[in-house]
């Protein structure tokens, strides 16, 4: 082989591996996705730092509903000790609740409400969520006060997929002679026996 067709097969080689080597990925290749720059909103404020929060949302081309729950995710550490007391989503949520209460932040530890079931979660939505919204999220600590931040939505899907979405609450059970009394069908029919 002369020293011209080495050259020109190396020259070739360069060309064609980094374009071989792009077309693995195909027409459904994971950059064809929206993602955002960052996962997760940060804070720091009077003490109080959050870390990677973010609210789950439905599976990417799935059933987003309102007045449903919706999970929250996040990592607080407290410089000097103190207390997540409620959480508040205005204009998002109804409400919110925090599973077991107010959570306990020792001093300069990370509390970590990562999941993978939620420990803080939106209830009563107002609209539908989708990925790629930011939902403005107040956080209320006993020594810190409130701090708020605006979190984006992630779908449930990519890094998120194993996360769990908050618990249904189960519906009441019925009562059937509650049912009958109120009906005021609860008289009893007469049946003939042989």
């Amino acid at each position: 082989m002369t020293r011209w067709n080495r050259r020109l097969l190396f020259g070739v080689l360069a060309v064609l591996v980094p374009a071989l080597a792009g077309c693995e990925a195909g027409l459904n290749a994971p950059t064809l996705e929206f993602h955002p720059a960052a996962f997760g909103a940060y804070a720091n404020k009077n003490g109080i730092s959050i870390a990677n929060a973010f609210v789950l949302g439905p599976p990417l081309n799935g059933p987003a509903v309102a007045g449903g729950p919706a999970g929250v995710f996040l990592s607080i550490t407290a410089e000097n000790g103190d207390r997540l007391v409620s959480v508040s989503a205005p204009g998002t949520a109804t409400g919110a609740r925090i599973t077991g209460g107010s959570v306990n932040l020792p001093s300069a530890a990370p509390v970590d409400l990562t999941g993978p079931v939620p420990q803080v979660v939106l209830t009563g939505l107002a609209n539908p969520l989708q990925g790629g919204e930011t939902v403005t999220l107040n956080l209320e600590f006993a020594k810190a006060g409130t701090v708020t931040m605006a979190v984006p939505v992630e779908p449930h899907a990519y890094q998120y997929s194993t996360f769990s979405p908050p618990p249904t609450p189960a519906p009441a059970p019925v009562n059937p002679s509650a049912s009958a009394s109120a009906s005021g069908s609860a008289t009893p029919t007469p049946t003939a026996t042989p």
